[in-house]
């Protein structure tokens, strides 16, 4: 333990001189100074890099110059990466980390210690974790580097909103390397937030505290609900600030730079293979590599030999079905991955070419959100004014991105052979996991009915009209009295019903957006000069905020008992046809209570009661944001238990939580609530 402390306190150390002095860290591994000037990690130190997506896709030659200048934005031509440094932050802190995703790299906790009572145990326990957070503060901040990273940006393009953008690239993120685990798996480390690359354009390639908590506790979330997508180890702050305009409207304040340990197989993108489009008929923009096939070819060898190694033993020798059997799996794991979205609620906010995986992974947690009051038309980024992004769009969008990626491949897949197959295995694969999934969130166990998919139309239908929160209702419906005539389904409306929209968070949802003479110019602009309003504001926008102002004018006119009224009949009536949906489930199984048991079972494996909803995110920032982790790492750890199951420790959890405090201005709740009306206010870009 002493060794231990030493050898980190020499870290640290090595750590601050770097920080304090404003220096770029030391030359690159594999340097012949590089191991005596990086700081020797401990806990860390069984991590072994292999970084393969270096040795066999193309690296830019380093621009002349000297060698710790920062890097200057440009177009990286015939290169998938740039070699970068991390900046180094002053004083880095962890603020938490996931002991799930670290685990995938072999990281264990540390050993307990060794002492002579319980209180010498505790000790040497607390010093072995101080270490072990005090380790990845320095590392995982790009402070210092482990031996064999590797750092590098990678070189890729994107449709941003529709329009093809050119060069974008990691502005912000870095590759390490990719780690070896005992297991055989490989992983490829990031660090988002570790400084300037050359894809950072005009800005510092730093990332805020707010945003990385976000992406840190999101990344986790998912992987827990189940859904595809790339992890996060570890979230570190410091005390380096940077100025941000949060939401554009000129009023910047400082906020304090952190990083993200990010971990996926690979972070490789569909904009990844459209650095080879020429120039673009609307934008006038093309990629850095264009007439590159050569590079294509390298790519396509590498992602399918690696990632998809079934796909290159079936094919050998035949490169052209090989990779559409390539886009056709990227085609029905996209399809998969989106429908499990659907299923939990969750809007990404930037669906953009260059935030899709090639693995159908879930990538790039920006301005994402779950529903909360279910609403097909939600937008959770406050920056799409448009709803391209909207959830309800969501399944049409990714598979517009992966038209993209299809016409991105050719010549080596032929466009009209990667459009047969997008037609024929997206919606399909779809709408089949969808409903899949959907019937499991009902406790439909046995045979699959043609009527389910109106049975789940229907219900989302009255979970708009009510306005019932998307989680807690899916929730709710596991108890439901299957047993027809029960006098148990009274109670069970009302409880239903608590989960629906006050007439209060009705009237703020339907508040009106616009200014009543913007909405009046934009009406005559509308007969007048539809031309010159196309510019200004779609006719779609002026037409929901007519509907907007229609729905506030019925509810000024709503009493709370007719709200409730109304609310129980729409639900009364979809009840009962879900209760004859279930009676038909149930029909020529001999055993009813086994039946009941697998029902009851499914939808709890199914319907998670924990979500990351976007007031508990903030409170985690708040409390964060003034130094206090702990409501970050209690959330984290809700959040590894979403589907609260008999036994699981998530209510033990939650009751630790005294009533009424929180780190944000006391407004705690239990975890499982409906948002408070403040949360209405919560606005992401």
């Amino acid at each position: 333990m002493a060794s231990l402390r030493t050898g980190l306190g020499t870290s640290l150390a090595a750590a601050r001189v770097l920080s304090l002095r404003g220096r770029r860290p030391p030359p690159a591994p594999g340097c012949a100074s590089a191991a005596a000037m990086e700081p020797a990690p401990r806990w860390l130190a069984g991590l072994r890099f292999d970084n393969r997506a270096l040795r066999e896709l193309p690296v830019e030659a380093p621009p002349p110059g000297p060698e710790d200048a920062p890097p200057e934005p440009r177009p990286v031509r015939g290169a998938c990466f740039a070699r970068v440094r991390p900046a180094p932050l002053r004083q880095p802190r962890l603020v938490a980390l996931s002991e799930p995703a670290l685990a995938l790299l072999g990281l264990g906790a540390p050993p307990a210690g060794a002492g002579a009572g319980a209180g010498a145990e505790d000790a040497a326990a607390r010093e072995a974790r101080e270490a072990r957070e005090a380790e990845a503060a320095l590392f995982f901040s790009g402070n210092a580097l482990l031996p064999g990273a590797e750092p590098a940006a990678h070189c890729y393009c994107g449709h941003q909103f529709g329009q093809f953008a050119g060069q974008l690239g990691d502005g912000a993120a870095m590759y390490l390397g990719e780690v070896c685990a005992a297991s055989g798996e490989r992983w490829e480390l990031q660090l988002k937030g570790a400084g300037p690359t050359p894809f950072s354009r005009q800005a510092d390639g730093r990332k805020v505290l707010r945003s990385s908590i976000r992406e840190f506790l999101c990344s986790e979330a998912m992987f827990h609900l189940g859904v595809p997508t790339t992890r996060a180890g570890a979230c570190v702050t410091s005390q380096s600030m940077v100025v941000r305009d949060v939401f554009y409207d000129g009023n910047p304040k400082r906020e304090p730079c952190a990083v993200v340990l990010r971990i996926a197989p690979t972070f490789l993108r569909f904009g990844s293979f459209e650095i080879f489009k020429s120039t673009d008929e609307h934008t006038g923009r093309a990629g850095p590599s264009v007439g590159r096939n050569d590079i294509r070819i390298q790519m396509l060898d590498y992602v399918i030999g690696t990632f998809y190694p079934e796909i290159q033993a079936t094919h050998v020798g035949d490169s052209v079905q090989r990779n559409a059997a390539f886009f056709r799996e990227v085609t029905r794991r996209t399809a998969r991955m989106v429908a499990e979205w659907q299923c939990v609620g969750f809007c990404h906010g930037v669906l953009n070419t260059d935030n899709m995986s090639v693995m159908g992974l879930t990538i790039d947690y920006g301005p994402f959100g779950f529903l909360d009051r279910y609403d097909s038309d939600h937008v959770c980024n406050a920056s799409d004014n448009t709803g391209r992004y909207a959830y309800n769009k969501q399944p049409e969008v990714c598979k517009w991105n992966l038209q993209k990626l299809a016409e991105a491949l050719e010549p080596e897949l032929p466009l009209a052979l990667a459009e047969a197959i997008l037609a024929e295995d997206y919606d399909a694969e779809f709408r089949r996991h969808y409903l899949y999934k959907m019937r499991r969130k009902l406790g439909l166990v046995r045979a699959a009915c043609e009527e389910d998919a109106t049975l789940v139309a229907r219900l989302l239908e009255t979970m708009q009209q009510t306005g019932a929160d998307f989680t807690n209702t899916f929730y709710l419906l596991s108890s439901f009295p299957v047993e027809a005539g029960s006098l148990d389904l009274a109670d069970f409306l009302t409880a239903l019903t608590t989960q629906c929209a006050s007439l209060e968070e009705l009237r703020l949802a339907f508040r009106p957006q616009m200014d009543p003479r913007q909405l009046s110019m934009m009406l005559m602009l509308a007969q007048s000069n539809p031309q010159l309003l196309a510019l200004i504001g779609t006719q779609a926008n002026v037409t929901k905020e007519l509907e907007r102002m229609e729905q506030q004018s019925r509810l000024e006119q709503l009493s709370p008992a007719e709200l409730l009224s109304r609310n129980r009949g729409q639900w009364a009536d979809w009840l009962q046809e879900y209760r004859a949906r279930l009676e038909k489930d149930r029909e020529g199984v001999g055993d009813a209570a086994a039946w009941q048991a697998e029902h009851v079972r499914v939808m709890r494996a199914t319907n998670p009661k924990y979500i990351l909803r976007n007031y508990i995110a903030q409170d985690a920032i708040a409390a964060a944001e003034n130094g206090d982790f702990s409501e970050v790492r209690r959330v984290l750890k809700l959040l590894e238990a979403p589907y609260c199951m008999e036994g699981e420790a998530t209510e033990a959890l939650e009751a630790a939580e005294p009533e009424g405090t929180s780190g944000a201005a006391g407004r705690r709740r239990s975890y499982s609530s409906r948002p408070p009306l403040w949360a209405a206010e919560l606005c992401v870009t």
